[in-house]
């Protein structure tokens, strides 16, 4: 559910922007830094920490007569082919100011290719391309060269923030498209790249691993949570803005709540808010407890109902506390977890369907109110 700033104080299940966007000081002037030099940067958290919100405050900030900033969000490609396509129809749209201009520029640097365009009412936002690419790489270099050649062409710089990229690891001979994205963007004078994503776990493996051509891209940001003190600065203060009130000690409640998540404490946030009259209460904190756990239930049984015994087993050792000594013969036996061996498998699985996260042997929740969902339920 997307609430927008037009009828809450809060905004949850998409981009904070605005007043709904809150701290992250240090990380938007980083980001601002490296637009603006032309660093490349590669962002990395949990899912629903904030990393959209982030980069589009930042680009907001940046962008000027002289850098401009061109967004892109990959979750629905599954191939190369539409990669391009959606790459060349981002740069085309966010570096011209009218439509002759946009079609200029794909007559002028994609030669080779041919582009079709699907045109709707409004030709500047209501748009698509479909290139027709041949297997020669001249012919896709062209396309990755695009934002460079407009950048040299306007005497600018560009940035090119491209969000869900780990989505590109699930392509066909991934790896060999990675070499060709990095060998030329890495060569590119004008032009930068802000690299981001939901999916942990794979992010870290495309820019860690030391056999990936991401290894070492550029300037790696690891989004830490918001503080409690910056959280209840934020809630007292938004809460205040529509005429109601509610202490820092409930404030801290909510953050305590769902363990400073971004996402749900602003969620959690309305919902304590929709059932506040003039002054919050523990009550209202309570029902909007109840709410925040009631409305998130169809998600959490769908994630959950194809797990196995075994995979069950580890999330009611971890709901009642465990998160390392799995292995342990004691934890082994007490939750039927198999060998030591059965451990590793289990944990491998409930980090690729996005349960759980890994730090060393540490074993963490990616989603907290999943914990608290799960506790009502296993026995």
């Amino acid at each position: 559910m997307k609430k927008s700033a037009d009828n809450t104080p809060f905004s949850f299940g998409g981009a904070a922007l605005g007043e709904n966007f809150t701290d992250r000081e240090s990380e938007t002037a980083r980001l601002i830094t490296n637009f603006r030099h032309g660093v490349n940067t590669v962002l990395i958290s949990p899912r629903r920490w904030g990393k959209t919100s982030l980069v589009k405050k930042a680009s907001r900030l940046a962008t000027s007569d002289r850098l401009k900033i061109v967004f892109l969000d990959i979750f629905s490609c599954r191939s190369e082919k539409e990669f391009y396509d959606t790459f060349a129809a981002a740069v085309l749209k966010q570096t011209s100011s009218k439509f002759e201009e946009l079609i200029d520029n794909a007559r002028t640097f994609l030669l080779r290719i041919s582009p079709k365009f699907t045109v709707g009412p409004d030709p500047m936002s209501d748009f698509s391309v479909s290139l027709e690419l041949s297997p020669e790489s001249e012919t896709v270099d062209e396309i990755l060269q695009l934002p460079q050649k407009i950048a040299e062409k306007k005497g600018i710089r560009i940035v090119v923030c491209i969000d869900e990229f780990q989505q590109i690891a699930e392509f066909k001979d991934s790896k060999t498209f990675q070499k060709r994205l990095r060998t030329v963007w890495q060569h590119q004078s004008a032009v930068s790249y802000c690299l981001f994503g939901s999916k942990k776990h794979l992010m870290n493996e495309l820019f860690e691993k030391r056999s990936l051509p991401f290894y070492k891209f550029g300037d790696a940001i690891y989004l830490p949570k918001i503080s409690t003190p910056d959280w209840v600065s934020y809630i007292r203060s938004r809460f205040e803005s529509t005429g109601k009130h509610i202490s820092a000690e409930l404030a801290e409640r909510i953050c305590a709540a769902v363990d400073n998540h971004s996402s749900y404490v602003q969620q959690l946030s309305w919902l304590v808010w929709i059932h506040t009259d003039k002054e919050a209460t523990e009550q209202s904190f309570a029902t909007a407890h109840r709410d925040l756990i009631d409305q998130n239930t169809p998600l959490f049984e769908k994630q959950t109902e194809s797990l196995s015994s075994y995979q069950m087993n580890f999330l009611r050792a971890m709901v009642n506390g465990v998160s390392g000594e799995f292995t342990s013969a004691e934890v082994l036996q007490k939750y039927r977890l198999g060998s030591s061996a059965n451990v590793s498998i289990i944990k491998r699985a409930l980090v690729k369907k996005e349960l759980i996260e890994t730090e060393g042997k540490r074993v963490y929740w990616l989603d907290p109110v999943l914990k608290l969902w799960l506790k009502q339920r296993l026995p």
